[in-house]
Protein backbone atom coordinates (compact mmCIF):
# COMPACT_ATOMS: atom_id res chain seq x y z
CA UNK A 1 0.00 0.00 0.00
CA UNK A 2 1.83 3.35 -1.18
CA UNK A 3 1.23 6.43 0.84
CA UNK A 4 0.31 9.53 -1.25
CA UNK A 5 1.36 13.27 -1.12
CA UNK A 6 -0.33 15.44 -2.98
CA UNK A 7 0.77 18.63 -4.47
CA UNK A 8 -1.06 22.22 -5.55
CA UNK A 9 1.15 23.51 -8.75
CA UNK A 10 0.34 26.92 -10.49
CA UNK A 11 -3.07 29.13 -10.29
CA UNK A 12 -5.31 26.54 -11.21
CA UNK A 13 -6.34 23.57 -8.89
CA UNK A 14 -4.60 20.86 -10.36
CA UNK A 15 -3.87 18.14 -8.28
CA UNK A 16 -0.71 15.93 -8.49
CA UNK A 17 -0.73 12.75 -6.47
CA UNK A 18 3.02 11.83 -5.35
CA UNK A 19 4.18 8.40 -3.57
CA UNK A 20 6.21 9.96 -0.92
CA UNK A 21 10.23 9.42 -0.54
CA UNK A 22 11.29 8.14 -4.24
CA UNK A 23 8.14 9.61 -5.59
CA UNK A 24 8.68 12.83 -4.29
CA UNK A 25 12.59 12.86 -5.64
CA UNK A 26 11.26 12.21 -9.00
CA UNK A 27 8.62 15.66 -8.45
CA UNK A 28 11.55 17.67 -7.26
CA UNK A 29 13.49 16.71 -10.38
CA UNK A 30 10.95 18.09 -12.61
CA UNK A 31 10.46 21.25 -10.35
CA UNK A 32 13.80 21.82 -10.58
CA UNK A 33 14.51 21.69 -6.62
CA UNK A 34 17.79 20.95 -5.34
CA UNK A 35 17.29 21.14 -1.46
CA UNK A 36 20.59 19.77 -0.71
CA UNK A 37 23.52 21.72 -0.56
CA UNK A 38 27.42 21.29 0.29
CA UNK A 39 28.48 23.27 2.86
CA UNK A 40 32.07 23.59 1.50
CA UNK A 41 31.30 24.49 -2.29
CA UNK A 42 27.82 25.63 -2.20
CA UNK A 43 26.67 23.15 -4.95
CA UNK A 44 23.34 22.08 -4.69
CA UNK A 45 21.46 18.15 -4.68
CA UNK A 46 18.05 17.32 -5.22
CA UNK A 47 18.78 13.75 -3.16
CA UNK A 48 20.23 13.81 0.00
CA UNK A 49 22.00 10.81 -1.27
CA UNK A 50 23.57 12.32 -3.89
CA UNK A 51 24.96 15.40 -1.62
CA UNK A 52 26.46 12.81 0.74
CA UNK A 53 28.51 11.04 -2.46
CA UNK A 54 29.30 14.80 -3.02
CA UNK A 55 30.68 15.34 0.08
CA UNK A 56 33.57 12.68 -0.40
CA UNK A 57 35.40 15.22 -2.98
CA UNK A 58 36.33 17.12 -0.29
CA UNK A 59 37.00 14.52 3.16
CA UNK A 60 38.98 11.86 0.91
CA UNK A 61 36.23 9.92 2.07
CA UNK A 62 36.47 6.21 -0.37
CA UNK A 63 34.37 3.59 1.76
CA UNK A 64 34.06 1.05 -1.18
CA UNK A 65 37.20 -1.25 -1.43
CA UNK A 66 38.08 -3.75 -3.89
CA UNK A 67 38.44 -7.06 -1.98
CA UNK A 68 40.76 -7.84 -5.05
CA UNK A 69 43.31 -5.24 -5.17
CA UNK A 70 42.05 -2.74 -2.05
CA UNK A 71 41.76 -0.04 -4.61
CA UNK A 72 39.05 2.12 -2.90
CA UNK A 73 36.21 4.20 -4.09
CA UNK A 74 33.72 6.89 -3.05
CA UNK A 75 31.05 5.67 -5.32
CA UNK A 76 29.71 2.15 -5.10
CA UNK A 77 28.98 1.97 -8.51
CA UNK A 78 32.80 2.77 -9.50
CA UNK A 79 33.24 -0.14 -6.96
CA UNK A 80 30.76 -2.39 -9.57
CA UNK A 81 32.44 -1.44 -12.31
CA UNK A 82 35.88 -1.75 -11.28
CA UNK A 83 35.05 -5.24 -10.19
CA UNK A 84 34.18 -5.98 -14.15
CA UNK A 85 38.05 -5.47 -14.34
CA UNK A 86 39.12 -8.66 -12.52
CA UNK A 87 36.02 -10.68 -13.31
CA UNK A 88 36.53 -9.98 -16.97
CA UNK A 89 32.95 -9.34 -17.25
CA UNK A 90 31.39 -6.97 -19.79
CA UNK A 91 28.09 -7.20 -19.09
CA UNK A 92 26.40 -4.43 -21.34
CA UNK A 93 26.60 -4.88 -25.40
CA UNK A 94 25.93 -2.94 -27.94
CA UNK A 95 23.25 -4.21 -29.97
CA UNK A 96 24.37 -2.69 -33.52
CA UNK A 97 28.30 -3.32 -33.20
CA UNK A 98 28.21 -6.08 -30.47
CA UNK A 99 30.84 -4.06 -28.56
CA UNK A 100 30.80 -5.14 -25.18
CA UNK A 101 31.26 -2.46 -21.99
CA UNK A 102 31.95 -3.02 -17.85
CA UNK A 103 29.86 0.14 -16.94
CA UNK A 104 26.16 0.89 -18.40
CA UNK A 105 26.98 4.50 -18.91
CA UNK A 106 30.11 3.94 -21.62
CA UNK A 107 27.61 1.79 -23.11
CA UNK A 108 25.09 4.79 -23.62
CA UNK A 109 28.16 7.06 -24.69
CA UNK A 110 29.30 4.65 -27.02
CA UNK A 111 25.36 4.44 -28.68
CA UNK A 112 25.57 7.72 -29.53
CA UNK A 113 28.61 6.89 -32.33
CA UNK A 114 25.83 5.29 -34.23
CA UNK A 115 22.86 7.24 -33.63
CA UNK A 116 25.29 10.26 -34.42
CA UNK A 117 23.25 12.56 -31.17
CA UNK A 118 24.46 14.83 -29.16
CA UNK A 119 22.01 15.81 -26.95
CA UNK A 120 23.80 17.77 -24.69
CA UNK A 121 25.04 21.43 -25.66
CA UNK A 122 27.03 23.80 -24.22
CA UNK A 123 24.89 27.15 -23.10
CA UNK A 124 27.63 29.01 -23.95
CA UNK A 125 29.54 28.45 -27.12
CA UNK A 126 26.75 25.55 -28.61
CA UNK A 127 29.30 23.23 -28.72
CA UNK A 128 27.61 19.89 -28.66
CA UNK A 129 28.29 16.74 -27.24
CA UNK A 130 27.38 12.98 -26.58
CA UNK A 131 27.32 12.75 -23.02
CA UNK A 132 26.63 14.83 -19.87
CA UNK A 133 29.73 14.19 -18.32
CA UNK A 134 31.59 15.59 -20.95
CA UNK A 135 29.70 18.66 -20.96
CA UNK A 136 29.78 19.45 -17.50
CA UNK A 137 33.65 18.99 -18.06
CA UNK A 138 33.36 21.46 -20.94
CA UNK A 139 31.44 24.02 -19.06
CA UNK A 140 34.07 24.22 -16.69
CA UNK A 141 36.07 26.12 -19.63
CA UNK A 142 34.32 28.84 -19.35
CA UNK A 143 33.53 28.69 -15.56
CA UNK A 144 36.99 28.30 -14.65
CA UNK A 145 36.10 26.00 -11.93
CA UNK A 146 38.56 23.77 -10.95
CA UNK A 147 36.59 21.42 -8.33
CA UNK A 148 39.31 18.50 -7.49
CA UNK A 149 42.02 20.28 -5.53
CA UNK A 150 45.34 18.42 -4.56
CA UNK A 151 45.61 18.46 -0.39
CA UNK A 152 49.86 18.03 -1.00
CA UNK A 153 50.33 21.20 -3.09
CA UNK A 154 46.68 21.92 -3.04
CA UNK A 155 47.11 22.33 -6.98
CA UNK A 156 43.36 22.39 -8.83
CA UNK A 157 41.96 20.65 -11.76
CA UNK A 158 39.04 20.39 -14.32
CA UNK A 159 38.89 17.13 -13.98
CA UNK A 160 39.15 14.12 -11.08
CA UNK A 161 41.43 12.17 -13.58
CA UNK A 162 43.81 14.43 -14.05
CA UNK A 163 43.86 15.22 -9.87
CA UNK A 164 44.31 10.92 -9.80
CA UNK A 165 47.43 11.43 -12.11
CA UNK A 166 48.69 14.26 -10.12
CA UNK A 167 49.16 12.68 -7.30
CA UNK A 168 51.11 10.14 -8.74
CA UNK A 169 53.83 12.44 -8.45
CA UNK A 170 53.81 12.95 -5.46
CA UNK A 171 53.61 9.21 -4.68
CA UNK A 172 55.99 8.21 -7.06
CA UNK A 173 53.35 5.27 -8.08
CA UNK A 174 53.53 4.37 -11.82
CA UNK A 175 50.95 1.91 -12.52
CA UNK A 176 51.06 1.29 -16.58
CA UNK A 177 54.15 -0.67 -17.39
CA UNK A 178 55.51 -1.86 -20.28
CA UNK A 179 55.82 -5.96 -21.12
CA UNK A 180 58.61 -5.58 -23.55
CA UNK A 181 60.98 -3.17 -21.61
CA UNK A 182 59.05 -2.97 -18.09
CA UNK A 183 59.30 0.77 -18.52
CA UNK A 184 56.16 2.24 -15.95
CA UNK A 185 54.41 5.27 -16.81
CA UNK A 186 52.38 6.88 -14.36
CA UNK A 187 49.54 7.80 -17.41
CA UNK A 188 48.09 5.13 -19.74
CA UNK A 189 47.86 6.73 -23.06
CA UNK A 190 51.91 7.81 -22.21
CA UNK A 191 52.14 3.71 -22.44
CA UNK A 192 50.47 3.23 -25.18
CA UNK A 193 52.38 5.66 -26.87
CA UNK A 194 55.40 3.98 -25.48
CA UNK A 195 54.65 0.54 -26.86
CA UNK A 196 54.35 2.11 -30.36
CA UNK A 197 58.25 2.31 -30.20
CA UNK A 198 58.39 -1.81 -29.88
CA UNK A 199 56.05 -2.20 -32.62
CA UNK A 200 57.23 0.39 -35.42
CA UNK A 201 53.20 1.59 -34.99
CA UNK A 202 52.81 5.09 -36.51
CA UNK A 203 49.19 5.93 -37.00
CA UNK A 204 48.91 9.30 -37.94
CA UNK A 205 50.15 10.46 -41.31
CA UNK A 206 50.75 13.68 -43.06
CA UNK A 207 48.07 13.97 -46.37
CA UNK A 208 50.99 16.39 -47.46
CA UNK A 209 53.71 14.42 -47.32
CA UNK A 210 52.78 11.21 -46.12
CA UNK A 211 55.62 11.22 -42.78
CA UNK A 212 53.96 9.95 -40.27
CA UNK A 213 54.24 9.86 -36.24
CA UNK A 214 53.30 7.94 -33.27
CA UNK A 215 51.65 10.66 -31.76
CA UNK A 216 48.73 12.95 -32.99
CA UNK A 217 50.15 15.90 -31.12
CA UNK A 218 53.38 15.64 -33.31
CA UNK A 219 51.23 15.31 -36.26
CA UNK A 220 49.54 18.46 -35.50
CA UNK A 221 52.43 20.52 -34.99
CA UNK A 222 54.73 19.42 -38.17
CA UNK A 223 50.79 20.26 -40.07
CA UNK A 224 52.48 24.05 -39.44
CA UNK A 225 55.35 23.25 -40.98
CA UNK A 226 52.91 23.25 -44.22
CA UNK A 227 50.43 25.82 -43.69
CA UNK A 228 53.00 28.05 -41.84
CA UNK A 229 50.74 28.60 -39.05
CA UNK A 230 52.83 29.74 -35.44
CA UNK A 231 49.96 30.90 -32.88
CA UNK A 232 52.13 31.02 -30.17
CA UNK A 233 53.65 34.76 -30.15
CA UNK A 234 56.12 36.75 -27.73
CA UNK A 235 54.79 39.42 -26.17
CA UNK A 236 57.93 40.79 -26.06
CA UNK A 237 59.62 40.80 -29.61
CA UNK A 238 56.27 39.37 -31.39
CA UNK A 239 58.52 36.39 -32.74
CA UNK A 240 55.88 33.93 -33.35
CA UNK A 241 56.49 29.59 -33.28
CA UNK A 242 54.65 26.36 -34.31
CA UNK A 243 55.18 25.46 -30.41
CA UNK A 244 54.08 26.42 -27.07
CA UNK A 245 57.51 24.70 -25.39
CA UNK A 246 59.70 26.62 -28.11
CA UNK A 247 57.98 30.02 -26.80
CA UNK A 248 58.29 29.09 -23.26
CA UNK A 249 62.50 28.47 -24.06
CA UNK A 250 62.75 31.45 -25.93
CA UNK A 251 60.93 34.50 -23.64
CA UNK A 252 64.38 32.60 -21.25
CA UNK A 253 66.33 34.72 -23.63
CA UNK A 254 64.55 37.76 -22.55
CA UNK A 255 64.01 37.02 -18.91
CA UNK A 256 67.34 36.10 -18.34
CA UNK A 257 66.30 32.55 -16.68
CA UNK A 258 68.17 29.37 -16.51
CA UNK A 259 65.53 27.23 -14.28
CA UNK A 260 68.37 23.95 -14.81
CA UNK A 261 71.52 23.72 -12.82
CA UNK A 262 74.47 21.48 -12.78
CA UNK A 263 74.43 19.87 -9.49
CA UNK A 264 78.67 18.69 -10.17
CA UNK A 265 79.82 23.00 -11.80
CA UNK A 266 76.49 25.30 -10.79
CA UNK A 267 76.29 25.81 -15.05
CA UNK A 268 72.71 26.99 -15.34
CA UNK A 269 71.05 26.10 -18.75
CA UNK A 270 67.82 27.51 -19.70
CA UNK A 271 66.74 24.07 -21.77
CA UNK A 272 66.33 21.15 -19.54
CA UNK A 273 68.00 19.18 -22.79
CA UNK A 274 71.05 21.19 -22.55
CA UNK A 275 71.24 20.66 -18.89
CA UNK A 276 71.22 16.64 -19.77
CA UNK A 277 73.58 16.81 -22.28
CA UNK A 278 75.99 18.76 -19.94
CA UNK A 279 75.49 16.46 -17.79
CA UNK A 280 77.52 14.04 -20.30
CA UNK A 281 80.24 15.79 -19.91
CA UNK A 282 80.67 14.86 -16.42
CA UNK A 283 79.82 11.20 -16.57
CA UNK A 284 81.83 10.58 -19.76
CA UNK A 285 78.65 8.87 -21.23
CA UNK A 286 78.09 8.90 -24.66
CA UNK A 287 74.63 7.29 -25.36
CA UNK A 288 74.57 7.26 -28.73
CA UNK A 289 76.11 4.70 -31.01
CA UNK A 290 76.59 4.80 -34.39
CA UNK A 291 75.67 0.69 -35.86
CA UNK A 292 77.97 1.61 -39.18
CA UNK A 293 80.94 2.76 -37.18
CA UNK A 294 80.51 2.07 -33.38
CA UNK A 295 81.24 6.12 -32.80
CA UNK A 296 79.38 7.43 -30.07
CA UNK A 297 77.80 10.65 -29.60
CA UNK A 298 76.95 12.41 -26.41
CA UNK A 299 73.76 13.94 -28.10
CA UNK A 300 71.48 12.25 -30.56
CA UNK A 301 71.22 15.48 -32.87
CA UNK A 302 74.79 14.85 -33.59
CA UNK A 303 74.52 11.06 -34.24
CA UNK A 304 71.83 12.02 -36.79
CA UNK A 305 74.08 14.60 -38.22
CA UNK A 306 76.81 12.03 -38.75
CA UNK A 307 74.61 9.58 -40.23
CA UNK A 308 73.51 11.70 -42.91
CA UNK A 309 77.28 13.04 -43.48
CA UNK A 310 78.31 9.10 -44.15
CA UNK A 311 75.46 8.40 -46.31
CA UNK A 312 75.86 11.79 -48.18
CA UNK A 313 72.33 12.74 -47.27
CA UNK A 314 71.19 16.67 -47.67
CA UNK A 315 67.49 16.56 -46.98
CA UNK A 316 67.31 20.60 -46.54
CA UNK A 317 67.80 22.48 -49.62
CA UNK A 318 67.93 26.13 -50.32
CA UNK A 319 65.49 28.01 -52.54
CA UNK A 320 67.54 30.43 -53.80
CA UNK A 321 70.83 28.95 -54.13
CA UNK A 322 70.05 25.39 -54.20
CA UNK A 323 72.67 24.62 -51.87
CA UNK A 324 71.76 21.55 -49.58
CA UNK A 325 72.09 20.72 -46.01
CA UNK A 326 72.51 17.73 -43.70
CA UNK A 327 71.13 19.73 -40.91
CA UNK A 328 67.81 21.90 -40.80
CA UNK A 329 69.80 24.45 -38.54
CA UNK A 330 72.47 24.98 -41.11
CA UNK A 331 69.59 25.39 -43.70
CA UNK A 332 68.04 28.18 -41.45
CA UNK A 333 71.84 29.78 -40.79
CA UNK A 334 72.72 30.05 -44.46
CA UNK A 335 69.37 31.58 -45.23
CA UNK A 336 70.66 34.83 -43.29
CA UNK A 337 73.54 35.12 -45.91
CA UNK A 338 70.57 35.83 -48.63
CA UNK A 339 68.41 37.87 -46.36
CA UNK A 340 71.16 39.57 -44.41
CA UNK A 341 69.04 38.73 -41.23
CA UNK A 342 71.79 38.63 -38.32
CA UNK A 343 69.46 38.04 -35.06
CA UNK A 344 72.04 38.19 -32.21
CA UNK A 345 73.75 41.53 -31.05
CA UNK A 346 76.02 42.04 -28.74
CA UNK A 347 74.53 44.09 -25.70
CA UNK A 348 77.92 46.15 -25.52
CA UNK A 349 78.84 47.22 -28.61
CA UNK A 350 75.57 46.85 -30.96
CA UNK A 351 77.42 43.89 -32.85
CA UNK A 352 74.71 41.36 -34.65
CA UNK A 353 75.52 37.89 -35.94
CA UNK A 354 73.87 35.23 -37.72
CA UNK A 355 74.69 32.44 -35.35
CA UNK A 356 73.72 32.65 -31.21
CA UNK A 357 77.03 30.52 -31.14
CA UNK A 358 79.54 33.35 -32.71
CA UNK A 359 77.35 35.96 -30.40
CA UNK A 360 78.55 33.54 -26.86
CA UNK A 361 82.21 33.88 -28.67
CA UNK A 362 82.43 37.51 -29.30
CA UNK A 363 80.51 38.35 -25.84
CA UNK A 364 84.04 36.75 -24.56
CA UNK A 365 85.99 39.58 -25.68
CA UNK A 366 84.27 42.18 -23.67
CA UNK A 367 84.06 39.99 -20.60
CA UNK A 368 87.44 38.69 -20.95
CA UNK A 369 85.94 35.24 -20.28
CA UNK A 370 88.45 32.21 -21.70
CA UNK A 371 86.88 28.85 -20.72
CA UNK A 372 89.54 26.48 -22.42
CA UNK A 373 92.89 25.67 -20.44
CA UNK A 374 95.23 23.71 -22.05
CA UNK A 375 96.11 21.08 -19.34
CA UNK A 376 99.79 21.03 -20.58
CA UNK A 377 101.07 24.82 -20.51
CA UNK A 378 97.64 26.35 -18.89
CA UNK A 379 97.72 28.63 -22.03
CA UNK A 380 93.53 29.35 -22.16
CA UNK A 381 90.82 30.07 -25.09
CA UNK A 382 87.83 31.51 -25.76
CA UNK A 383 87.05 28.97 -28.11
CA UNK A 384 87.04 25.30 -27.80
CA UNK A 385 88.37 24.90 -31.41
CA UNK A 386 91.40 26.93 -30.55
CA UNK A 387 92.24 24.43 -27.49
CA UNK A 388 92.06 21.39 -30.06
CA UNK A 389 93.97 22.81 -32.55
CA UNK A 390 96.55 24.45 -29.81
CA UNK A 391 96.80 21.00 -28.41
CA UNK A 392 98.81 20.09 -31.71
CA UNK A 393 101.43 21.79 -30.97
CA UNK A 394 102.22 19.40 -27.84
CA UNK A 395 101.33 16.31 -29.31
CA UNK A 396 102.84 17.17 -32.84
CA UNK A 397 99.46 15.76 -34.46
CA UNK A 398 98.54 16.60 -38.17
CA UNK A 399 95.48 14.73 -38.65
CA UNK A 400 94.62 16.12 -41.65
CA UNK A 401 96.42 15.29 -44.82
CA UNK A 402 96.14 15.96 -48.29
CA UNK A 403 95.08 12.98 -50.31
CA UNK A 404 97.09 14.75 -53.15
CA UNK A 405 100.48 15.73 -52.22
CA UNK A 406 100.19 13.45 -49.12
CA UNK A 407 101.03 17.06 -46.91
CA UNK A 408 99.49 17.29 -43.19
CA UNK A 409 97.61 20.18 -41.44
CA UNK A 410 96.94 20.43 -37.67
CA UNK A 411 94.09 22.41 -38.85
CA UNK A 412 91.33 21.44 -40.81
CA UNK A 413 90.94 24.96 -42.34
CA UNK A 414 94.23 24.97 -43.15
CA UNK A 415 93.87 21.45 -45.56
CA UNK A 416 91.08 23.12 -46.68
CA UNK A 417 92.53 26.32 -48.08
CA UNK A 418 95.70 24.11 -49.40
CA UNK A 419 93.47 21.99 -51.51
CA UNK A 420 92.62 24.64 -53.46
CA UNK A 421 96.00 25.14 -54.58
CA UNK A 422 95.56 22.04 -56.28
CA UNK A 423 91.76 22.20 -57.09
CA UNK A 424 92.25 26.06 -58.62
CA UNK A 425 89.14 27.01 -56.59
CA UNK A 426 88.71 30.79 -56.06
CA UNK A 427 85.29 30.97 -53.76
CA UNK A 428 85.98 34.74 -53.06
CA UNK A 429 84.87 36.81 -55.82
CA UNK A 430 84.81 41.14 -55.19
CA UNK A 431 82.00 42.48 -56.39
CA UNK A 432 83.64 45.32 -57.49
CA UNK A 433 85.85 44.24 -60.36
CA UNK A 434 85.49 40.28 -60.10
CA UNK A 435 88.73 39.42 -59.10
CA UNK A 436 88.31 35.81 -57.47
CA UNK A 437 90.49 34.82 -54.28
CA UNK A 438 91.49 31.20 -52.40
CA UNK A 439 91.71 32.90 -49.21
CA UNK A 440 88.80 34.81 -47.76
CA UNK A 441 91.19 37.32 -45.79
CA UNK A 442 92.77 38.29 -49.08
CA UNK A 443 89.74 39.20 -50.29
CA UNK A 444 89.15 41.44 -47.48
CA UNK A 445 92.49 42.46 -47.88
CA UNK A 446 91.71 43.48 -52.06
CA UNK A 447 88.62 45.20 -50.97
CA UNK A 448 90.37 47.57 -49.06
CA UNK A 449 91.72 49.13 -52.11
CA UNK A 450 88.49 49.69 -53.56
CA UNK A 451 87.32 51.04 -50.22
CA UNK A 452 90.32 53.30 -49.14
CA UNK A 453 90.23 51.60 -45.90
CA UNK A 454 93.54 51.71 -44.13
CA UNK A 455 92.48 50.16 -40.29
CA UNK A 456 96.62 49.90 -39.06
CA UNK A 457 97.97 53.04 -38.13
CA UNK A 458 101.13 53.95 -36.15
CA UNK A 459 101.11 55.30 -32.96
CA UNK A 460 103.88 57.42 -33.56
CA UNK A 461 103.23 59.40 -36.63
CA UNK A 462 99.52 58.39 -37.13
CA UNK A 463 100.28 56.92 -41.14
CA UNK A 464 97.72 54.36 -42.09
CA UNK A 465 98.14 51.33 -44.05
CA UNK A 466 96.06 48.54 -45.58
CA UNK A 467 97.64 45.61 -44.23
CA UNK A 468 98.97 44.99 -41.05
CA UNK A 469 102.58 43.46 -42.50
CA UNK A 470 103.64 47.00 -44.07
CA UNK A 471 102.78 48.87 -40.84
CA UNK A 472 105.27 46.34 -39.03
CA UNK A 473 107.38 47.04 -41.72
CA UNK A 474 107.06 50.55 -41.63
CA UNK A 475 107.80 50.28 -37.62
CA UNK A 476 111.27 48.14 -38.17
CA UNK A 477 112.37 51.01 -40.72
CA UNK A 478 113.09 53.62 -37.74
CA UNK A 479 111.14 55.82 -40.71
CA UNK A 480 109.18 57.59 -37.33
CA UNK A 481 112.38 57.77 -35.23
CA UNK A 482 114.48 59.87 -37.97
CA UNK A 483 111.38 62.49 -38.11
Amino acid sequence: MFNLCFFYQGTSNEQIHVHTDECRYTYDIHRDVHPYSCEVCSKAFSKQSSLISHKRIHSGQRPHSCEVCNKAFNYKRNLINHEHIHSGERPYACDVCHKAFRAKSNLIKHKHIHSGERPYICDVCNKPFSDKSSLIKHQRIHSGERPYTCDVCHKAFRHYSNLITHHRVHSGERPYACEVCNKAFSKQNNLITHKRIHSGERPYTCEVCNKSFSIKSTLMIHQRIHSGERPYACEVCSKAFSKQSNLIKHKRTHSGERPYTCEVCNKSFTVKGSLIIHQHIHSGERPYACEVCKKSFRIKSSLIKHKRIRLGERCYTCEVCNKSFSINSSLITHQRIHSGKLPYACGVCDKAFSKESNLIKHQRIHSGERPYTCEVCNKSFTVKSSLIIHRHIHSGECPYTCEVCKKSFSQKGSLIKHQRIHSGECPYTCKVCNKSFNIQSNLIRHQRIHSGECPYTCDVCNKAFRRKCHLVAHVHSGECAYK
